[in-house]
């Protein structure tokens, strides 16, 4: 009997999920023989029962095309916003999997996508995952779609902002995406030979940058480039959060990690935008002039990078292989170059932050290149 497998983008947009969406759409139909049916704007789509026709030519030439031809949104079939409510609505997207006929659903998306593939899974649901994220913040899978093209594009501007530093002395400082880690920021600052690096995972110290940029100016670099991640903060800041934390924790002692976490993420939401701060006191300190460039939903445009289009091609055709094989419930991710299979529940368990000792810090550092810690 002919397979019937549904298939949806999830969460923000990123090079290379159209290639992804034809790499398994094409193997799904050509090899196994699969009937591909699309779902419109992520989850919401799913429960909506919002299709998008995926036969005949719909997957050709899109290989190089930016962005999804499913759409995407943020939205998770378990937290449903409506009339300021959250909503579970799982129950439909359930019924709209067995409305389609469905054997497996195949979801592309971040970490909290995978989080909600797995509450479908747990529903009942024949489930598997791609990782997508401009970021690289999937955990058990050494690169996700979208995060080389980001690279690359974070890596060229800050080349060409270069010239521009030199020619004005000035501090220039480029803001890259990513709140929780710091993946991309610590890559594109060493392509393009940042002079600072900051990142999530190394809180910085304001005066210890400044004292750098003073040294370098010291011996002729009248120059500076900062790469900071948006979710980079200040070492003064992390300790008014540890003590907030503590202030305010009324909890048994069960529930205070889980409840601590919680609330240093929203207090990091809170006071995320540090990077205007981190200008102003740079320039107060050296006396050289700060200029801000924020990088932001420029780094999830165009078309993907080659790299981007080989990764999202072979684990859309490994996926759907194991659609194939009728094995659910697991991640496709990259390890030593391979693609694996790695449990659902695994991924949404774990984290990635940049490892302080990882071999990309430690080059960074020996080439001169100063974290603020």
């Amino acid at each position: 009997m002919t397979k019937r497998v549904g298939i949806l983008t999830a969460g923000s947009d990123c090079p290379g999920l159209n290639a992804a969406i034809r790499g398994f759409g094409k193997t799904a139909r050509s090899i196994h023989g699969m009937t591909l049916i699309g779902f419109r704007d992520g989850f919401r789509g799913l429960i909506n029962n919002l299709t998008v026709d995926l036969g005949g030519d719909a997957l050709s030439n899109i290989l190089t095309a930016g962005g999804t031809i499913l759409g995407t949104s943020r939205d998770v079939p378990h937290k449903v916003i409506e009339d300021d409510q959250i909503v579970d609505k799982t129950k439909d997207a359930v019924a709209c999997y067995q409305e389609n006929k469905l054997d497996a659903l195949v979801c592309i998306g971040g970490q909290e996508s995978q989080a909600a593939a797995l509450q479908l899974q747990k529903a009942g649901l024949n489930i598997v995952t791609l990782p997508k994220s401009a970021h690289n913040d999937v955990p058990l899978t050494e690169t996700t779609i979208g995060f080389d093209t980001a690279k690359m594009i974070a890596t060229e501007a800050i080349d060409r902002l270069h010239s521009t530093a030199n020619s004005n002395h000035r501090i220039i400082i480029v803001e890259i995406i990513g709140r929780e880690v710091g993946w991309l920021t610590l890559s594109a600052g060493i392509a393009a030979g940042a002079d600072v690096i900051l990142i999530p995972e190394i809180p910085y110290d304001i005066d210890k940058i400044s004292e750098a940029i003073l040294e370098r100016n010291q011996v002729g670099k009248m120059f500076s480039i900062v790469a900071v991640a948006e979710g980079a903060h200040s070492s003064e800041l992390m300790d008014f959060f540890e003590r907030s934390m503590k202030i305010n924790r009324h909890v048994h002692d069960g529930e205070a990690e889980a409840a601590g976490k919680e609330r240093m993420a929203a207090l990091k939401k809170k006071y995320s935008g540090e990077t205007l701060m981190l200008a102003n006191r740079l320039e107060n300190n050296t006396g050289l002039e700060s200029r801000i460039t924020i990088l932001g939903y420029l780094l999830r445009g165009g078309a993907p990078s080659a790299s981007d289009r080989v990764l999202a091609t072979h684990l859309g055709t490994r996926a759907a292989d194991l659609v194939a094989e009728n094995r659910f419930g697991i991640m496709v991710g990259m390890q030593a170059d391979k693609a694996v299979c790695v449990p659902i529940e695994s991924v949404t368990q774990e984290q990635k932050p940049v490892p302080l000792d990882h071999h990309w810090v430690i080059s960074a550092r020996h080439v001169g290149t100063v974290f603020g810690d």
